[in-house]
């Protein structure tokens, strides 16, 4: 007969003792508390999108659309006579109406910066604060243009400048901003960084 070798030992882990030895990772790490060190960036992107959505909601019920970028007639809302205008315009095209007409284009791509800079996250230092901010304003402001090109085709812009008679600054919006903002803050960051 064999010798008893005590009780039957379970094959199950007791409770709590086998993960208490593992390093804790990203993956390990319970959603909020990875929401928790993005929320700078969560923010300001829900912030940029919140009210970059609102202000062309706004633009859309309240300004004719203009595809022709007249002036008066009820067209626009004048702020600054030969300065700053409201004017319900759309853009088919990214920043300056390049690539106009490619707008399905443009959301595949805007899509896709989203999705590299969700898996770049780490590489892009993104739990740095400043870096939050810089990708916080850009992200909003990707997303906001992205929905309008999905719901409408092109992008609302509406802020409108003029610098004397002959310069009309490219009419923009609030995503513009957001993106243009953080692109600017990510180089000035870059650049003095130590080397």
């Amino acid at each position: 007969m064999p010798a008893d070798s005590g009780p039957p030992v379970s094959s199950r882990p007791l409770a709590g003792a086998a993960n208490a030895n593992l390093p804790t990772t990203a993956a390990a790490r319970p959603l909020g508390a990875k929401i928790r060190a993005y929320r700078l960036l969560l923010g300001l992107a829900t912030a940029v999108f919140g009210l970059d959505q609102i202000t062309k909601a706004w633009i859309a019920a309240h300004l004719p659309y203009n595809p022709y970028h007249l002036h008066g007639g009820g067209n626009d809302l004048i702020f600054s006579r030969d300065f700053f205008y409201l004017i319900h315009v759309g853009n088919t095209g990214a920043a300056w109406s390049m690539f106009a007409g490619q707008s399905v284009l443009l959301a595949l791509l805007a899509a896709s910066t989203l999705v590299a800079i969700y898996f770049w996250r780490h590489a892009l230092g993104l739990r740095d604060r400043m870096s939050q901010v810089c990708f916080g304003l850009l992200s909003g402001g990707i997303v906001g243009n992205l929905v309008d090109r999905l719901v409408h085709g092109h992008v609302i812009d509406f802020l409108d400048f003029h610098f004397g008679p002959r310069y009309i600054y490219p009419t923009f919006n609030v995503a513009d901003s957001g993106i243009c903002v953080g692109v600017i803050l990510f180089l000035w960051q870059s650049f003095r960084a130590p080397k």
